[in-house]
């Protein structure tokens, strides 16, 4: 197995998906809610089907927001929470990386929008940075690996299967991407919850983890 036969599964699997979500329409979809209070759409639970029937295989794991978790994937040869860091990242079919830049002064960077409502980002928007705040961690995750964004973080808990895949196009483009402690994120761990976690272009990631430590006093 390499990588070549991996994206070739992840095409046809991402291929049924995009079958499975067919037949739903828009503002017409069953639901239920999660614990969490989230809900959780039957399109969801289709998609989420079809990808676990196509992508793992044999001593393969897998751990979904859309599944219940097996702790089995703990002892697997590897877990698909999707993503791959040596092939690099396209847009549109065109080949891009993380943003070059020297220093924090204007740079870019991508807030959460619950996190902004709360006041969690006040802090911030004093300092020499840009603050735009969106939905979505895998969104701004993408959008610092495509080079138009330089830097993104969470202050708050976040689960694997919500950053993996981003995280993986951000290492991909040349990003960084750690925790609130400045240590590299190993995935797959017993305990999916993230604290937070900090991702830059290249050469971001102390002068960001000063920015916080600095905010935060």
């Amino acid at each position: 197995m390499n990588r070549i036969d991996d994206l070739a599964r992840i095409s046809q699997a991402l291929d049924l998906a995009a079958e499975a979500l067919e037949p739903f329409t828009a503002g017409a979809i069953s639901s239920t809610l999660k614990n969490g209070g989230d809900p959780l759409t039957a399109a969801d639970t289709a998609v989420n089907d079809a990808l676990l029937a196509e992508l793992p295989r044999g001593d393969e794991g897998w751990l979904s927001e859309e599944a219940v978790d097996d702790r089995a994937r703990l002892d697997c040869r590897r877990v698909w929470i999707v993503g791959s860091v040596e092939s690099g990242v396209t847009l549109n079919g065109v080949p891009v990386q993380c943003a070059e830049g020297e220093g924090l002064a204007g740079a870019l960077v991508l807030a959460s929008r619950s996190e902004v409502g709360r006041g969690e980002w006040n802090r911030f928007f004093g300092t020499d940075i840009s603050v735009r705040n969106m939905g979505s961690v895998a969104y701004k995750l993408g959008l610092v690996a495509a080079g138009l964004a330089d830097a993104t973080w969470a202050l708050v808990p976040k689960n694997e299967w919500d950053v993996a895949g981003g995280a993986a196009l951000v290492r991909a483009a040349g990003g960084d991407l750690r925790d609130l402690s400045g240590q590299p994120r190993q995935f797959n761990q017993a305990d999916p919850l993230l604290d937070g976690f900090v991702a830059t272009r290249p050469g971001l990631g102390d002068a960001v983890r000063s920015l916080l430590d600095l905010s935060a006093g």
